[in-house]
């Protein structure tokens, strides 16, 4: 029997679903919808953990989902007893006819209310259907025993004419949140600073293991040379398997588990919602939330992760987050390759340009690709107000990171060797030399020299591509003559944002599939020739 868990962003359906199959998430995609869902199995049921309902436009998504299940499926409609009386009417409504329970998390914080017994007494003779109060993050096994129970039993749902009272007093006085400008920059800090520390962290680990690894791998990388030249090239080559080896671990994985904990700290603790709400008015024109944003912060230590991530997202900002994260987010391999160019043409003063124009030309991409129906006023946010904050849960975090470590490993690991093996047979083949020497006149439009057509098509195999076709063999110089600053920022800027690198663009098409990967790569080397091109003829204003 499959049960389907719906309800409100921050409800606790995710730790409750944890509770109640005591084991890990495996990814699925709701049959006949783009809904991203995780599914766990114990025995003979399957819970699925659809993503909360966060804007108006993610209720339009789940009345076409829920009138898509089949008769065997069954709902638990999960519901924050805080704000029981704000969110059962219209979750009612989406759910009605179909067979299934109400659960009131966060039972904890009411328990003690003098309305809490009369809100629960009040909802079982009204319903129709079982309902059962739960502390989401400590339910004990008699809890779970008996919720399924009765969801063997469970009727169906009625819409009913409800008036519950409020557990939730709400307070009067404004927050530091609330004031405009200084609110919305303290909220922004709050998730960047975190999220650079991390992507910082993760790089200065990865770096400080770099050249030990590389010793560990020099003996295979000995052995490979020993070998015929094509199993040379698969394994110990510029693309090679073993090469690549260290990025995988080193740069990818340390990120995947220090955003994870950082986004479950955020989440748990009822912060993300607080910070959600003050940086609405600033990023809602654009199609984006502060938790996109984090995400986004994510995608400068590896794209990968971060697009796995948007999972998470809501129904309408996740594809303005995964444009952002392929067009804007700069990896830890670009941002030190770009770094590593302009140092070497002795304008290191060019990175905070690069990062300004990056920044503001991801804004502007992310702006015109999104529907406005998804960036109107209609499409309001449905977080309390303000939320709680309470104490982040240890556990929920491990479990996040050991969860995000474990799908990271069994899409990204396949995808890398494939890549790998793909982008070794182009190389040995001579169709990158090829394809470098039919783009070469297209790089006049940008006022480049066609010798950059290389550093174009490496870049939209692996990141630091730029930085290979670009520097000498020390990383001192420039291969090719670049004679303005504006010339080097065009030329970084388009051998970096043109495509998305052949890994995140696999993984893209893994999430949501080829025709949007395609449709994904299309925009972006349409708006990234349009900006390249405005910098190339228009920067010489500036510089």
């Amino acid at each position: 029997m499959k049960i389907m868990l719906f309800g409100m962003e921050s409800s606790g359906k995710t730790e409750l679903v944890r509770s109640l199959s005591g084991r890990a998430g495996e990814s699925a995609r709701f049959r006949g919808t783009t809904l991203a869902c995780e599914a766990y199995k114990k025995g003979e049921l399957t819970y699925i953990d659809s993503p909360g309902i966060f804007r108006d436009v993610d209720s339009q998504t789940y009345r076409i989902a829920i009138a898509r299940m089949q008769s065997e499926e069954r709902v638990l409609l999960v519901v924050h007893a805080l704000y029981a009386h704000e969110q059962l009417p219209e979750l009612l409504s989406l759910v009605a006819g179909k067979k299934g329970i109400v659960v009131l998390t966060h039972w904890d914080q009411v328990r003690a209310h003098p309305q809490a017994a009369h809100l629960l007494t009040t909802l079982k003779a009204s319903l129709g259907v079982p309902v059962i109060a739960v502390d989401a993050r400590a339910v004990s096994w008699e809890k779970v025993e008996e919720i399924e129970s009765l969801i063997a039993s469970s009727d169906n749902f009625v819409s009913a004419s409800l008036s519950l009272p409020s557990l939730h007093e709400r307070l009067h006085r404004r927050s530091f949140f609330h004031i405009p400008v200084l609110g919305p920059l303290l909220a922004f800090f709050i998730l960047i600073l975190p999220a650079l520390g991390a992507v910082l962290t993760a790089n200065a680990f990865a770096n400080a293991l770099n050249t030990p690894l590389h010793t560990v791998l020099a003996p295979l990388l000995r052995w490979s040379s020993t070998q015929p030249i094509w199993i040379d090239q698969l394994l110990g080559g510029s693309y090679g398997c073993i090469a690549m080896f260290p990025f995988l671990l080193l740069y990818a994985l340390p990120t995947v588990s220090i955003f994870s904990l950082l986004l479950s700290l955020l989440k748990t603790s009822g912060l993300v919602d607080r910070l959600t709400i003050a940086l609405e008015k600033v990023l809602h024109p654009v199609g984006l939330s502060g938790r996109d944003l984090v995400r986004v912060v994510m995608g400068f230590g590896c794209n990968v992760p971060a697009v796995i991530n948007t999972r998470a997202c809501s129904g309408c900002s996740r594809s303005a987050t995964v444009h952002a994260i392929s067009f804007g987010s700069a990896c830890s391999y670009q941002l030190p390759a770009s770094l590593a160019v302009f140092a070497a043409a002795g304008m290191p003063i060019l990175a905070p340009i690069f990062l300004v124009w990056l920044g503001v030309c991801t804004l502007l991409y992310v702006r015109v690709t999104t529907p406005a129906s998804y960036r109107s006023a209609q499409n309001a946010l449905r977080l309390p107000s303000m939320g709680e904050v309470q104490a982040p849960s240890l556990r929920r975090m491990w479990a996040d990171m050991c969860e995000s470590i474990g799908q990271f490993i069994r899409l990204a690991l396949p995808v890398f060797l494939v890549i790998c093996f793909v982008a070794t047979l182009l190389d040995m083949s001579g169709m990158l030399s090829k394809l470098s020497e039919a783009c070469a006149p297209l790089m006049a439009a940008f006022n480049l020299p066609g010798e950059a057509s290389t550093a174009v098509i490496l870049g939209s195999i692996r990141k630091d591509g730029l930085a290979i076709a670009l520097l000498d063999s020390e990383w001192q110089s420039l291969k090719i003559v670049l004679e303005t600053p504006v010339q080097v920022l065009t030329a970084v800027f388009l051998s970096g944002v043109l495509l998305p690198c052949l890994v995140t663009l696999w993984t893209i098409s893994r999430e949501l599939g080829l025709r949007y990967a395609l449709k994904l790569s299309a925009r972006q080397i349409f708006a990234c020739s349009l900006f390249s091109f405005i910098l190339a003829w228009g920067g010489s204003l500036f510089f």
